[in-house]
């Protein structure tokens, strides 16, 4: 672990709660779940947009994008904190930020040209990979004595 002295106040993210996880990590397990939700329903509203009004009135939704934001954010903190898991973190978290902007993309195109919408599938797997990944690491500890147990 790294010296966490970086960003003063920021720091309490890096206390260790339970189990040796550290806040950050179910910060970052609530904004990946908190994306994934936001996702559905900016989804919904992109269809119900792309029938009801001009394709070319469709907009990015604002909150998916911070919310893709903070998580990109939060892994480059994970990183300052615990270097292999926040590069892992945020490998993924800048997968995430780079599928949703051409996930929207194919979705006007799909608009303008009166096609179906598609679900923006590369961004809920790379959500989903994410989510696993930090659920992983935020809630091994309630695993651990199954795992203790069976280990050798």
């Amino acid at each position: 672990m790294l010296s966490p002295a970086l960003l003063g106040p920021i720091d309490i993210l890096a206390e260790e709660v339970v189990g040796g996880v550290m806040l950050i990590e179910f910060v970052l397990l609530g904004l990946v779940v908190a994306n994934l939700l936001v996702r559905a329903v900016a989804h919904r509203r992109t269809v119900s947009a792309a029938r009801e009004e001009d394709p070319e009135a469709i907009a990015r939704p604002i909150i998916l994008d911070v919310s893709t934001f903070l998580i990109v954010l939060g892994g480059f903190y994970y990183l300052t904190v615990e270097v292999h898991p926040g590069v892992i973190f945020t490998s993924l978290a800048i997968t995430l930020l780079i599928a949703d902007f051409f996930e929207f993309e194919a979705r006007l195109v799909e608009a303008r040209q009166e096609l179906p919408l598609e679900r923006p599938k590369a961004a809920m797997t790379a959500s989903a990979v994410a989510l696993a990944y930090i659920a992983y690491q935020s809630l091994f500890f309630l695993l651990s004595p199954f795992w203790d147990s069976v280990a050798w």
